[in-house]
Formats: structure tokens, C-alpha cells, sequence
């Protein structure tokens, strides 16, 4: 659903205004912040008796005030006009005509007899330049303001510098806490910026609605997109919502408790209502139960043994409904013997079953395993005790059977006995395992080789 003033503003085949070619929704418009979406408007429908008032918005939504549109302007909705101001003129776009002014208007208890400024024309290309040129000049305004600002040590802040439409008055919008002595201030902002100086003095959503932004939920905030009047929001409301009073979590971009705080609110309310009153506190055999925890939506109320060795520490969740029986036992001298029994995660007992036995009918095979091989590496300690079967000492071979004398093996590499890193001679029947004379090696039947002269 498109705003007015990209349907009906169109130029060649491109719609102005957003640039979203008329498929922005309604609320989210980057050209009109706060943006209504006047679709009696759009319909083919002549009214014999118009209703002669319209809205108008400034500066993107900023700003809205009614004017009486004259015949001769014949201006609609979403059309740039130029309206009479005090001392000049300034350029808006009608955002509302018609039937729904009047109800607008009723929405803000805004008098229909009143006095209202006039419209003069529609605006025309020389008219939207100098807007254009006028919103240039409104940052660098509020900087040099609150630098000035600043130097004469006022106590206020100076959010927002809204020019008009003929570049002859600019509006300083500032907050502060008490009342705020500016005759100074107004003296060095007319010869600053020659222009007319209106000050005007808002609170802290007024000025977080005008200036924007995002807030905790990734989405714009609702005071500049939609929200039009700003209720007062206490503690109360996220006590009733059982949040945590977390005055970081609960504080808006302006500073004060989130306006959401209240949307939830009469659902929450009215909830409320079918829960028991005064039951903090029960009494049973085994002792009294305290409050811990209420889930509203769920309907159920959590407690524990507060005194008693029975149960203490394990929470208990009660329907609300079971807790009204208990308070009226209470009442009437009455204790149940347990609140497990009511205990609606409690898991219900499984009653024991027969079943068939099926032993001796289903014969499974025997499963076979397979045996797994061991395999034994067997390694001579060296001289260091490192365990590397290189450093072992010269074996000695075991005497021959025929002989029964043993021969000494031959060094490799011309190194003399007993050192280290020498390596064991090979055989063809195998490894000589023995560390000390007189042990036979492995085999027992291989011939020792002949002595080196």
C-alpha cells in the first residue's frame, strides 16, 4: 500500500517522491516519515459538500498542521503548496483531504472552527530550489548553534534546526530540564545567521521522534514513523509483563522507559485477572511453598519448599485452577498432604505389563568372533638405557655345540667393543638377542662365524 504522495506525483514514466515507484508501504515511506495513506482520495467519488481543510506535512513528517485550502489553489493530494507563515511563506505537501481531515482532526482534539492559514498556490520549481537550498543550511545552523550554545554556558541542547520554506525564519529546536535564559542567545543567533529566530521547546521523544533512528528491535522507532501521541509509561508496566527492571534494557533512544512498554499491556491486564489473589504462600503437610514464578499465557504458577528437608529446592508448577483449591482449603484449616500430586510436569506412573516370553522359540546363531593376533617386537636396551636397538652392546655368541666355545662377534667400521651405536651383525638364521656372554641366541643351532685375526 503506497503513500499518497508517490501515487499521484508522477513525472514521465518514473514516480517521484521515493522513489520506490508506488510500492512502498504505508508507515516505512522514506519521503514522508510519518506518512499517511489518504485512499478515500484515490476513489472516483465528487463530495457536494467538501470538507475544505487539509493536512499538511513539513520537512518529511517532521512537522503537521492544518490549512484551509481555497477553491482557486486546486491543489489535491500529495501536491507541493505553498502556504501563508507569519512574515513570508513556507512549502509543504498535503497529505491528507478531505472526510478524513475531520476525523484527523478529531483524533487530535483540533477545533474545526478555528482560524487557520490559507493556502496560497501550489508550489512551483523556483519554490522547491530554495526548500531544497533551505535543508542544506540546517546542519551547519545546528552545529554553529549549539558551538554557541555552549560558549555562553547554557544548560539546554539543541536538537534540531527546522528553516522555512523562504529562507527568512528558522525554528531551534532544544530540550532542557528547567527554564532557560536565551535573550542573549537570540541576539547572537540573528547576527550569526540573519534571519528570524524562533525558539521552541520540546521534550525527549519529541526530539528522538525528530531526529530518528533505530531502536533495539532493528526496526525505526515507532515515535518517527507512526506514533503521533506519547503516553506516560511507569514500572508498573513491565512489573505486570514480568520483565527485569534494567534500566538499560527498558530506556529508549530518548532516554525515558519504551513506549512499546504499554502495547502489551491490557492483554497482560486482563490475563492477570483469572489468577489468584494473595498466593504467595500455601500451606501443606509438609510445609509452606512460596511463589517463584508466574507464566501468564501458560496459566501455571511455580513453587518450592521453603522450609522442610522434604523436596527443598525442587520447583513445582500448579495450575492456577489447582491453586485456587488450595487457598480455599487454606482458608478453611484445610493443608493438602503434598503438592507433588499436583504437579502438572510430573510424570505419570507406567503400569507394569506381561509380556510373552519368547525364550527357547527364536534360536539366534552363535556369533563368531575372530581372534586377533599378537604381535610381539622384542627390543635390546643400549648402554644409555634408551631402549633404540642400535645402541646395545657386542653380543656374544653362544657356544657351538660342537665345540662349546664361543667366538666374539666382528666389529663394523673398525669400532673397538663395548661402544655405543655399534649395530647387531645379522644372520641369515636371525638376530642374536643376548646381552651377556654365555647366552644362546635365538635358533640355539646356528654356527658362530670365524674369528678376525
Amino acid at each position: 500500500m503506497a503513500c499518497a504522495g508517490c501515487s499521484t506525483t508522477q513525472s514521465g514514466s518514473r514516480v517521484s517522491g521515493c522513489n520506490s515507484n508506488g510500492g512502498c508501504g504505508a508507515g516505512s515511506c522514506s519521503c514522508n516519515r510519518m506518512n499517511t495513506y489518504d485512499w478515500l482520495s484515490l476513489k472516483e467519488i465528487k463530495d457536494v459538500d467538501e470538507f475544505r481543510l487539509v493536512e499538511v506535512s513539513y520537512k518529511q513528517g517532521a512537522r503537521k498542521e492544518f490549512h484551509f485550502n481555497p477553491p482557486y489553489s486546486r491543489a489535491v493530494t500529495g501536491d507541493m503548496v505553498a502556504v501563508e507563515s507569519g512574515g513570508g511563506y513556507d512549502i509543504g505537501q498535503i497529505t491528507l483531504s478531505g472526510e478524513l481531515v475531520r476525523m484527523q482532526m478529531k483524533k487530535k482534539r483540533a477545533r474545526i472552527d478555528a482560524m487557520y492559514s490559507k493556502v496560497l498556490r501550489p508550489a512551483n520549481e523556483r519554490d522547491l530550489e530554495r526548500l531544497a537550498e533551505a535543508r542544506k543550511l540546517e546542519l551547519g545552523t545546528m552545529v554553529r548553534a549549539k558551538a554557541i550554545s555552549r560558549t555562553l554556558g547554557l544548560n539546554m541542547k539543541i536538537g534540531d534546526v527546522e528553516y522555512q520554506g523562504d529562507l527568512r525564519k528558522a525554528t531551534f529546536y532544544y530540550t532542557a530540564d528547567g527554564r532557560v535564559d536565551f535573550r542573549e542567545l537570540i541576539r547572537h543567533f540573528a547576527k550569526e545567521f540573519r534571519v528570524k529566530i524562533e525558539m521552541r521547546q520540546i521534550g525527549a521523544r519529541q526530539e528522538s521522534a525528530r531526529i530518528g533512528g533505530l531502536g533495539s528491535c532493528g526496526r525505526e522507532l515507532c515515535c518517527s514513523t507512526w506514533l503521533t501521541d506519547f503516553k506516560s509509561v511507569s514500572t508498573s508496566a513491565a512489573r505486570y509483563q514480568n520483565l527485569a527492571i534494567n534500566q538499560a534494557k527498558l530506556s529508549g533512544q530518548c532516554g525515558r522507559l519504551k513506549c512499546c512498554l504499554n502495547y502489551e499491556l491490557d492483554t497482560y491486564m486482563d490475563a492477570l485477572e483469572k489468577f489468584p489473589k494473595k498466593a504467595d504462600v500455601i500451606e501443606t503437610e509438609h510445609g509452606k511453598a512460596s511463589l517463584i514464578k508466574v507464566d501468564i499465557f501458560k496459566g501455571v504458577m511455580y513453587y518450592f519448599y521453603k522450609s522442610g528437608a522434604y523436596d527443598r529446592g525442587k520447583t513445582i508448577t500448579l495450575e492456577k485452577d489447582k491453586v485456587h483449591e488450595i487457598l480455599e482449603m487454606n482458608k478453611k484449616g484445610v493443608k493438602p498432604p503434598d503438592l507433588m500430586a499436583f504437579d502438572v510436569t510430573a510424570e505419570p506412573v507406567q503400569e507394569e505389563v506381561d509380556f510373552e516370553s519368547v525364550h527357547d522359540v527364536i534360536d539366534l546363531p552363535a556369533e563368531k568372533r575372530k581372534k586377533k593376533k599378537r604381535r610381539n617386537k622384542k627390543r635390546t636396551k643400549g648402554p644409555g638405557g634408551d631402549g633404540k636397538p642400535g645402541d646395545s652392546r657386542r653380543q656374544q655368541d653362544a657356544p657351538s655345540p660342537k665345540t662349546g666355545q664361543g667366538t666374539p662377534q666382528s666389529q663394523s667400521g673398525g669400532q673397538g667393543p663395548n661402544q655405543p651405536g655399534e649395530k647387531d651383525n645379522q644372520r641369515s638364521g636371525g638376530n642374536l638377542t643376548g646381552k651377556g656372554r654365555g647366552r644362546r641366541p635365538e635358533g640355539g643351532s646356528q654356527k658362530p662365524p670365524a674369528e678376525k685375526e
